[in-house]
């Protein structure tokens, strides 16, 4: 199977886990994607979705799934969405797609983070991909020589010759070469250095379960 039937596979796999008249929050990146396209399959099923990045409500949109504020929602299910890199414990990095600070926030509301992966994001130790940080743009400089000193190299994410811009107006920050033993006392070290938006560990909150794809099907793991 290539990579794409895989992610498909998740992605329907996780409409089993999406419950009837509520509201659900929705991550952004290729297997997010999937996820969006099966849910239009059954919108009538959901009152509404929570985008975590402009993308993923136009595609939601796209789809006549309704878009709500997080600021109108008091509670959520259920949140769905991909990883960059997940563990056995559930710890996982994610924004390669620049949503990372969107997506910590909607999915903190959620009573169950839903990750939907193929089998390959499945690791031991997290940081072979790199660590996606969101900065304040005058923090910059600043910020990357503190990063520097927690292992590591810190590098601007560029496209195009200009920096990626988050849908807050902030820049990326990957921290290339990690090999993360503790994830949630990095992510709590990187989240306190003044500049930083946020660090795209998801180790305090992270998935409760994942439907990880493989080539014998999916495979589902709780924590």
């Amino acid at each position: 199977m290539t990579q794409d039937e895989l992610k498909q596979a998740v992605a329907r796999a996780a409409i089993d886990y999406v419950p009837t008249g509520e509201i659900i929050g929705v991550g952004t990146g290729s297997t997010a994607n999937f996820f969006i396209d099966e849910l239009g399959k059954i919108k009538d099923r959901v009152k509404g979705a929570v985008a975590s990045s402009e993308a993923t409500a136009d595609r939601l949109r796209s789809h006549g799934i309704p878009v709500l504020d997080l600021n109108d929602v008091d509670a959520m299910s259920i949140y769905i969405d991909g990883a960059d890199e997940i563990t056995a414990s559930g710890a996982m990095i994610k924004g390669g797609g620049a949503a990372l600070t969107r997506e910590k926030i909607v999915a903190s509301v959620a009573k169950q983070f839903i990750c939907i992966a193929d089998g390959s994001k499945l690791v031991d130790v997290l940081g072979a991909f790199p660590l996606p940080i969101e900065v304040i743009p005058m923090a910059q400089a600043a910020v990357a020589r503190k990063l520097k000193t927690l292992g590591g190299e810190p590098r601007l994410r560029v496209k195009d010759g200009k920096p990626v811009m988050t849908d807050n107006g902030c820049v990326i920050i990957d921290l290339v070469g990690l090999r993360i033993t503790d994830p949630s006392k990095l992510e709590a070290e990187i989240n306190n250095i003044v500049g930083v938006v946020t660090v795209g560990l998801f180790a305090q909150r992270g998935a409760d379960v994942a439907l990880l794809g493989t080539a014998e099907g999916v495979k589902t793991l709780s924590f």
